[in-house]
């Protein structure tokens, strides 16, 4: 017998104009990347972000959780840096500060000719999180890759973000970025999300 289905809970209210503006700051961030304007990208993020790909597996049936959500939970697909699961990318200001900066290196010969990339950001949700100031925000997305003389590709994915307030804007504190796949076949991991 299948469990009762319950009603989703509502999370806590968030006023509409500040959805409104972290889906602006979304928008705005996906332009920034697909101009390759990575610096810039860079001003977007905090001190002390954490960014990660968790890698992505199938995971063995539980009987235990037969009937039930628990059964198909995508979390259960989800690295979580563990000694045997690690991530596909796990980074922070300084690794990204990196991997900004080798853009702009002459003998960068991954980014050249520099991909063409365009960013399709939607279903945002936003609500509060549990730190004054800062909120909780999922995305879903979708990035098309192509370079000069190979072949296209398409990402897609969830980010799960922790923003923080800024002034008036907001910086991005936490990025986990969920792609779809579980075997890697499009050519680079070395995009930002």
């Amino acid at each position: 017998m299948s469990e009762a289905i319950t009603p989703l809970p509502i999370e806590t209210p968030i006023d509409r104009d500040l959805v409104f503006r972290v889906e602006q700051f979304y928008y705005r961030e996906a332009r920034i990347l697909d101009e390759r304007k990575f610096q810039q990208w860079l001003g977007l993020v905090t001190e002390d972000i954490r960014y990660t790909i968790p890698a992505r597996h199938v995971p063995l049936n539980d009987s235990s959780m037969r009937g039930t959500e628990a059964l198909h939970d995508e979390d259960r697909e989800i690295s979580r840096c563990d000694v045997d699961e690690l991530p596909f990318r796990e980074e922070d200001l300084l690794t990204l500060a990196v991997r900004v900066d080798r853009n702009f290196k002459i003998n960068a010969w991954a980014e050249t000719p520099a991909a063409r990339t365009r960013r399709f950001i939607t279903n945002i949700e936003v609500w509060a999180a549990d730190t004054e100031g800062e909120f909780r925000a999922y995305s879903n997305f979708m990035l098309s890759f192509s370079r000069h003389g190979t072949e296209n590709y398409t990402y897609t994915g969830q980010r799960r973000d922790r923003l923080r307030v800024d002034g008036d804007a907001f910086k991005i504190a936490e990025r986990e970025v969920i792609l779809e796949e579980n075997v890697i076949t499009t050519p680079t991991l070395g995009l930002f999300f």
